[in-house]
């Protein structure tokens, strides 16, 4: 048989997800609710003690093909000693408890950046724990799927952040919510000058940091609107020189083709457009 792997039940992904909707919800000045329910869900229970095993694809480090084999071995055989009676329960009361606040098909619609290795390990995690022979060239074609992961990941080559991020990773799941909603608040402070369409884009671009065709779409709408925006502004003004030189600025407005991708650059040159429209408002 084939496990067939489910996106609810998949501990990994409910954890990025909860966390990624406290960002929505701040930067929307709202109440985070998934800050209280990983706090309940997260904290000493077996949920959290799963999400640990999950840590190792949201926190990466770069194994020797030896060493990544034996995470691997290590975390499949943790997972066996978990109380799955506990687990099942707990998943369904947070499900349940997430749809009494969002909808559940937009919660979890968002693309996942290691959707694929979250997958793999709920795969592995599920085989290992039932009696039943699963399918030899699934278990394998997952393993494999990791083994790559955390042999060929190269995000972590600045040794200062790895620091950083090593100690961020070892809190606990409510203490690592509690500190990503302070960071989140000092963000919201830094950027406290911007005007509310440039938080706009920042809001977009940190919901849709890995789901780049939803961001690459909002974002060249966003060059189109600016540059006819800018196109009827230019036209109430008298100044010739002011004129050729936002007719010029006009042309440096990017277009993104079908096969470019969005990039920080783009994000800053728009942020920067909505400044300069709004300065011409007051010419």
């Amino acid at each position: 048989m084939r496990i067939k792997h489910s996106k609810i039940k998949n501990t990994g992904i409910i954890y990025e997800l909860l966390v990624r909707q406290i960002t929505s919800d701040i930067l929307n000045k709202k109440e985070p609710k998934t800050l209280s329910l990983i706090e309940k869900y997260f904290s000493n229970t077996e949920l959290g003690k799963e999400y640990k095993l999950y840590e190792f694809i949201s926190n990466p480090k770069i194994l020797t093909e030896g060493k990544a084999e034996s995470l691997l071995n290590t975390l499949i055989e943790t997972s066996k000693k978990l109380n799955r009676k506990k687990l099942r329960k707990l998943k369904y009361d947070l499900i349940k408890e997430i749809k009494e606040y969002y909808d559940i098909e937009v919660f979890f619609k968002s693309n996942l950046e290691n959707y694929k290795q979250y997958a793999a390990l709920y795969t592995l995690f599920e085989a290992a724990s039932i009696n039943e022979i699963t399918s030899p060239a699934q278990i394998i074609d997952n393993k494999l799927t990791l083994l790559e992961y955390f042999t060929n990941n190269k995000t972590l080559k600045n040794s200062s952040y790895s620091s950083v991020l090593q100690e961020y990773s070892n809190f606990e799941p409510d203490l690592k919510a509690l500190t990503y909603k302070i960071l989140l608040e000092k963000f919201n402070i830094k950027y406290d000058s911007f005007n509310p369409e440039q938080k706009i884009v920042l809001k977009e671009y940190i919901h849709n940091i890995t789901n780049t065709e939803k961001l690459k779409e909002f974002i060249t709408k966003k060059y189109i609107l600016l540059k006819k925006e800018i196109s009827e502004q230019i036209k109430n003004i008298d100044d010739k020189v002011l004129k050729i030189k936002l007719e010029e600025i006009k042309t440096l407005i990017p277009k993104i083709d079908k096969n470019r991708k969005v990039t920080d650059t783009d994000v800053i040159s728009l942020l920067q457009l909505i400044e300069l429209k709004e300065e011409l408002k007051n010419v």
